[in-house]
Protein backbone atom coordinates (compact mmCIF):
# COMPACT_ATOMS: atom_id res chain seq x y z
CA UNK A 1 0.00 0.00 0.00
CA UNK A 2 1.68 3.52 -1.21
CA UNK A 3 1.50 5.82 1.40
CA UNK A 4 0.35 9.46 0.74
CA UNK A 5 1.21 12.85 2.48
CA UNK A 6 -1.85 14.89 1.10
CA UNK A 7 -1.40 18.86 1.97
CA UNK A 8 -4.34 20.69 2.97
CA UNK A 9 -5.64 24.25 2.74
CA UNK A 10 -8.73 24.71 4.83
CA UNK A 11 -10.74 27.62 3.31
CA UNK A 12 -12.68 30.30 5.00
CA UNK A 13 -14.06 33.48 3.15
CA UNK A 14 -11.82 32.87 0.12
CA UNK A 15 -8.61 32.79 2.75
CA UNK A 16 -5.98 30.05 4.00
CA UNK A 17 -6.95 29.39 7.48
CA UNK A 18 -7.14 26.27 10.26
CA UNK A 19 -8.95 25.83 13.16
CA UNK A 20 -7.79 24.54 16.46
CA UNK A 21 -9.93 21.27 17.91
CA UNK A 22 -12.56 22.25 15.05
CA UNK A 23 -13.30 25.43 16.87
CA UNK A 24 -14.68 28.09 14.63
CA UNK A 25 -13.94 30.82 17.39
CA UNK A 26 -10.34 29.41 17.49
CA UNK A 27 -8.95 30.26 14.09
CA UNK A 28 -5.67 30.79 12.58
CA UNK A 29 -5.83 33.10 9.56
CA UNK A 30 -2.36 33.09 7.30
CA UNK A 31 -1.52 35.45 4.55
CA UNK A 32 -1.13 33.53 1.73
CA UNK A 33 -2.89 32.91 -1.80
CA UNK A 34 -4.63 29.61 -1.71
CA UNK A 35 -3.12 29.32 -5.64
CA UNK A 36 0.55 29.77 -4.54
CA UNK A 37 -0.39 27.45 -1.48
CA UNK A 38 -1.35 24.69 -3.99
CA UNK A 39 1.60 25.34 -6.83
CA UNK A 40 4.16 25.17 -3.71
CA UNK A 41 2.76 21.65 -2.62
CA UNK A 42 3.43 20.73 -6.18
CA UNK A 43 6.96 21.79 -6.40
CA UNK A 44 7.53 20.05 -3.32
CA UNK A 45 6.39 16.70 -4.94
CA UNK A 46 2.50 16.48 -3.57
CA UNK A 47 0.34 14.64 -6.03
CA UNK A 48 -3.01 14.79 -4.36
CA UNK A 49 -4.52 18.19 -2.23
CA UNK A 50 -7.44 18.08 0.01
CA UNK A 51 -9.09 21.37 0.26
CA UNK A 52 -11.76 22.24 3.14
CA UNK A 53 -14.67 24.63 2.05
CA UNK A 54 -15.33 25.32 6.27
CA UNK A 55 -18.08 28.06 5.03
CA UNK A 56 -20.05 25.28 3.64
CA UNK A 57 -19.23 22.57 6.79
CA UNK A 58 -20.92 25.28 8.92
CA UNK A 59 -23.27 26.49 6.55
CA UNK A 60 -24.51 23.24 5.40
CA UNK A 61 -23.88 24.11 1.81
CA UNK A 62 -20.94 23.87 -0.85
CA UNK A 63 -20.04 27.95 -0.82
CA UNK A 64 -16.53 27.76 -2.55
CA UNK A 65 -16.74 25.66 -5.51
CA UNK A 66 -15.68 28.24 -7.85
CA UNK A 67 -12.52 28.77 -5.93
CA UNK A 68 -12.01 25.29 -5.24
CA UNK A 69 -12.24 24.88 -9.18
CA UNK A 70 -9.52 27.21 -9.46
CA UNK A 71 -7.20 25.70 -7.44
CA UNK A 72 -7.77 22.52 -9.46
CA UNK A 73 -6.94 24.14 -12.62
CA UNK A 74 -3.98 25.77 -11.16
CA UNK A 75 -1.94 22.99 -11.04
CA UNK A 76 -1.58 19.10 -11.76
CA UNK A 77 -2.28 18.07 -8.33
CA UNK A 78 -4.86 15.92 -7.91
CA UNK A 79 -7.77 17.30 -5.32
CA UNK A 80 -9.70 15.40 -2.73
CA UNK A 81 -12.60 18.31 -1.55
CA UNK A 82 -15.43 18.69 0.78
CA UNK A 83 -17.63 20.90 3.17
CA UNK A 84 -20.95 21.30 3.37
CA UNK A 85 -21.59 18.43 0.79
CA UNK A 86 -25.81 18.28 0.84
CA UNK A 87 -26.53 16.49 -1.85
CA UNK A 88 -26.20 14.78 -4.97
CA UNK A 89 -26.19 17.88 -6.87
CA UNK A 90 -23.33 19.41 -4.84
CA UNK A 91 -20.99 16.05 -5.34
CA UNK A 92 -21.72 16.71 -9.35
CA UNK A 93 -20.81 20.37 -9.10
CA UNK A 94 -17.20 19.52 -6.99
CA UNK A 95 -16.53 17.19 -9.59
CA UNK A 96 -17.71 19.34 -12.45
CA UNK A 97 -15.25 21.47 -11.05
CA UNK A 98 -12.33 19.59 -11.41
CA UNK A 99 -12.33 17.74 -8.32
CA UNK A 100 -11.05 13.56 -8.22
CA UNK A 101 -12.63 12.74 -5.26
CA UNK A 102 -15.80 14.92 -3.04
CA UNK A 103 -15.49 14.13 0.48
CA UNK A 104 -18.67 13.43 2.55
CA UNK A 105 -19.15 13.54 6.01
CA UNK A 106 -22.28 15.15 7.96
CA UNK A 107 -25.37 14.05 5.51
CA UNK A 108 -23.68 10.48 5.33
CA UNK A 109 -24.41 10.37 8.88
CA UNK A 110 -27.16 11.90 8.99
CA UNK A 111 -28.71 10.58 5.30
CA UNK A 112 -27.25 6.48 5.68
CA UNK A 113 -29.57 5.42 2.79
CA UNK A 114 -28.81 8.67 0.57
CA UNK A 115 -25.01 7.85 0.82
CA UNK A 116 -25.34 4.01 0.41
CA UNK A 117 -27.05 4.68 -2.99
CA UNK A 118 -24.23 7.37 -4.06
CA UNK A 119 -21.01 4.75 -3.07
CA UNK A 120 -22.70 2.07 -4.52
CA UNK A 121 -23.84 3.70 -7.86
CA UNK A 122 -21.25 3.11 -10.38
CA UNK A 123 -20.99 6.43 -11.88
CA UNK A 124 -19.68 7.65 -8.24
CA UNK A 125 -16.75 4.45 -7.82
CA UNK A 126 -14.25 5.68 -5.94
CA UNK A 127 -14.90 9.37 -6.24
CA UNK A 128 -15.69 9.59 -2.73
CA UNK A 129 -14.52 9.65 0.26
CA UNK A 130 -16.56 9.18 3.64
CA UNK A 131 -14.78 11.90 6.19
CA UNK A 132 -14.97 10.29 9.71
CA UNK A 133 -14.71 13.32 12.68
CA UNK A 134 -14.50 12.09 15.91
CA UNK A 135 -14.50 12.95 19.68
CA UNK A 136 -13.54 10.00 22.27
CA UNK A 137 -14.16 7.78 19.31
CA UNK A 138 -18.09 8.68 18.48
CA UNK A 139 -18.39 9.98 15.22
CA UNK A 140 -18.94 13.79 15.19
CA UNK A 141 -21.50 16.45 12.30
CA UNK A 142 -21.87 19.48 10.77
CA UNK A 143 -18.46 21.32 10.89
CA UNK A 144 -17.65 19.21 14.42
CA UNK A 145 -20.26 20.94 16.21
CA UNK A 146 -22.45 17.65 16.89
CA UNK A 147 -21.84 14.30 18.00
CA UNK A 148 -23.68 11.57 16.85
CA UNK A 149 -24.86 8.19 18.48
CA UNK A 150 -22.43 6.14 15.98
CA UNK A 151 -18.80 4.92 16.83
CA UNK A 152 -15.98 5.88 13.90
CA UNK A 153 -15.28 1.69 13.80
CA UNK A 154 -19.11 0.90 13.63
CA UNK A 155 -18.98 2.76 9.95
CA UNK A 156 -15.68 1.37 8.90
CA UNK A 157 -17.89 -2.43 9.55
CA UNK A 158 -20.35 -1.05 7.48
CA UNK A 159 -18.65 0.12 4.66
CA UNK A 160 -15.86 -2.46 4.22
CA UNK A 161 -17.05 -3.85 0.71
CA UNK A 162 -18.47 -0.48 -0.65
CA UNK A 163 -16.10 0.92 -3.72
CA UNK A 164 -15.65 4.15 -1.96
CA UNK A 165 -12.09 5.73 -2.52
CA UNK A 166 -11.36 5.88 1.66
CA UNK A 167 -12.41 6.89 5.09
CA UNK A 168 -10.88 10.32 6.16
CA UNK A 169 -10.76 9.96 9.66
CA UNK A 170 -10.41 12.99 11.64
CA UNK A 171 -9.76 13.14 15.87
CA UNK A 172 -11.23 16.57 16.64
CA UNK A 173 -9.07 16.80 20.23
CA UNK A 174 -6.07 16.62 18.10
CA UNK A 175 -6.47 18.80 15.28
CA UNK A 176 -5.13 21.77 14.55
CA UNK A 177 -3.11 21.59 17.77
CA UNK A 178 0.23 19.45 15.84
CA UNK A 179 0.52 17.30 19.29
CA UNK A 180 0.84 14.04 16.98
CA UNK A 181 -2.20 11.76 15.85
CA UNK A 182 -3.99 9.26 18.05
CA UNK A 183 -1.91 6.88 16.79
CA UNK A 184 -4.33 3.73 18.48
CA UNK A 185 -7.61 5.32 17.19
CA UNK A 186 -6.34 5.26 13.27
CA UNK A 187 -5.15 2.12 14.11
CA UNK A 188 -8.96 0.39 15.25
CA UNK A 189 -10.19 2.18 12.18
CA UNK A 190 -7.89 1.01 9.62
CA UNK A 191 -8.25 -2.49 11.05
CA UNK A 192 -11.81 -2.45 11.37
CA UNK A 193 -12.35 -3.21 7.65
CA UNK A 194 -11.24 -3.30 3.81
CA UNK A 195 -11.62 0.42 2.80
CA UNK A 196 -8.41 2.45 3.69
CA UNK A 197 -7.70 5.08 6.08
CA UNK A 198 -6.59 8.79 5.69
CA UNK A 199 -5.05 10.12 8.83
CA UNK A 200 -5.59 13.53 9.90
CA UNK A 201 -5.31 15.91 12.39
CA UNK A 202 -2.41 16.42 14.79
CA UNK A 203 0.43 15.74 12.37
CA UNK A 204 3.05 18.03 13.42
CA UNK A 205 6.65 17.08 12.76
CA UNK A 206 8.77 14.18 10.87
CA UNK A 207 8.48 11.63 13.87
CA UNK A 208 4.31 11.97 13.13
CA UNK A 209 4.73 10.67 9.70
CA UNK A 210 7.15 8.06 10.86
CA UNK A 211 4.82 6.91 13.38
CA UNK A 212 1.95 6.73 11.06
CA UNK A 213 4.00 4.56 8.89
CA UNK A 214 3.89 1.96 11.12
CA UNK A 215 0.10 1.97 10.87
CA UNK A 216 -1.97 -0.11 7.70
CA UNK A 217 -2.96 3.73 6.45
CA UNK A 218 -3.17 4.83 2.55
CA UNK A 219 -1.98 7.81 4.06
CA UNK A 220 -2.41 11.41 6.01
CA UNK A 221 -3.34 14.82 5.37
CA UNK A 222 -1.47 17.63 6.81
CA UNK A 223 -2.06 21.63 7.28
CA UNK A 224 -1.29 23.77 10.10
CA UNK A 225 2.15 22.12 9.98
CA UNK A 226 3.46 23.32 6.97
CA UNK A 227 2.40 27.17 7.52
CA UNK A 228 4.31 26.83 10.64
CA UNK A 229 7.53 25.33 9.58
CA UNK A 230 7.43 22.39 11.97
CA UNK A 231 7.65 19.98 9.03
CA UNK A 232 9.13 20.04 6.03
CA UNK A 233 6.65 18.60 2.86
CA UNK A 234 9.42 17.15 1.09
CA UNK A 235 11.19 15.97 3.56
CA UNK A 236 7.93 14.07 4.01
CA UNK A 237 7.11 13.10 0.85
CA UNK A 238 10.27 11.43 0.63
CA UNK A 239 10.16 9.59 3.67
CA UNK A 240 6.88 8.11 2.66
CA UNK A 241 8.42 6.78 -0.40
CA UNK A 242 10.00 4.35 1.81
CA UNK A 243 7.00 2.62 2.80
CA UNK A 244 6.71 -1.11 1.57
Amino acid sequence: MRFTVMPSIDLRSGKVVRLQQGDYDRQINYAVDPLEVAAGYHAAGAEWLHVVDLDGAKEGRVAQAELIGQIAAHTPLKVQAGGGVRGTADVDRLLAAGVQRVVIGTKAIEDWPWFESLALNPAYSNKLTLAIDAKAGMVATRGWTETSTLSAVEIAERVTDWPIAGLLYTDVAKDGMLQGPNLDHTRKLAEAGKVPVIASGGVGTIEHIRQLLELPVLGVIVGRSLYEGTLDLKKAITLASTKK
